[in-house]
């Protein structure tokens, strides 16, 4: 299962920057395709990224003031969450795949979670209600549109593979580096240097898309389900849990990102998805 859902963030980053001629050229590909959301974090300034980014379309919405506002954006992210939760955080999102790999790396003494955790999972939500909603809105320039806040000013997945690579590809992207640029970078080598140590900071403190999804986790279709009759309270599942659930009592955690390490090694297989009722109910009819 571990190295299935590694082949499958893999294929969904190739699949979300695969434009080969804005890697080469240092050009953002403004196609079709664009118009049209991932449902995984990956920046729509990339020069490979072939398709918008949920959270950078939906700052668009809010801050498009003067213009219609559309439930395109916001019906995509609840679709999304209504039928999976975080399951596209754990297999689907490039930022997260990223993550994964850099915590691979041997270096530091591993972690599950930042000192102060059970304070800073909160901070995604107010990311997500301050700079994602709340400034887009209100604070609006001479033409009446809002500003991407969360993407100016924090996205540090848009910093790493768009910005930097932009910079190094563009002389006139270059030329126009301003203390913006600074600010994000050293966001980003805070992410990277805590995501070697600890497991998924960003998604677990700031991403507010995973704060988006989190919400629908507890109701989605996609769910896990715990048989009580089965379940010893061994304590394996949340050993396991990159993210620090005791998948034994809240199996359908806020911050569970379903990557399935949980029913892996579950010695009673008392820990089941919803997809695998369904498989058994077909089976057995």
């Amino acid at each position: 299962m571990n190295k299935l859902r590694t082949i499958v963030q893999a294929i969904s980053f190739a699949f979300s920057n695969g434009y080969v001629n804005g890697w080469i050229r240092g050009k953002i590909y403004t196609g079709n395709t664009k118009k049209i959301c991932l449902p995984g974090l990956n920046c729509y300034s990339c020069p490979g990224a072939i398709y918008a980014c949920p959270i950078g379309s939906l700052q668009a919405v809010f801050g498009a003031r003067g213009y219609k506002f559309s439930l395109y954006v916001l019906g995509f992210i609840g679709l999304i969450g209504m039928f999976f939760g975080r399951l596209i955080c754990g297999w689907i999102c490039p930022f997260g795949f990223i993550q994964d790999l850099l915590y691979k790396i041997p270096l530091f003494k591993k972690k599950k979670n930042l000192p102060g955790h059970n304070v800073l999972k909160y901070l995604k939500y107010v990311v997500l209600m301050v700079f994602v909603i709340l400034l887009p809105l209100l604070l609006i320039d001479k033409s009446g549109t809002g500003a991407p806040w969360f993407c100016e000013y924090i996205c540090p997945d848009g910093t790493l593979i768009a910005g930097i690579p932009l910079a190094i590809a563009n002389a006139e992207i270059r030329s126009a580096i301003g203390w913006r640029f600074y600010l994000k970078l050293a966001i980003l080598l805070a992410v990277i240097v805590s995501a070697i140590k600890a497991y998924r900071p960003f998604c677990k403190y700031l991403c507010p898309l995973g704060a988006l999804y989190s919400i629908a986790n507890p109701i989605s279709l996609y769910r896990y389900e715990v048989n009580n009759e089965k379940c010893v309270k061994c304590g394996l599942c949340q050993e396991a849990c990159g993210m620090d659930i005791k998948v034994y009592e809240t199996p359908n955690s806020p911050e569970c990102i379903r990557c399935g390490k949980c029913k892996n090694v579950c010695p009673k297989g008392a820990i089941v998805s919803s997809l695998d009722k369904l498989k058994e109910k077909v089976v057995e009819e």
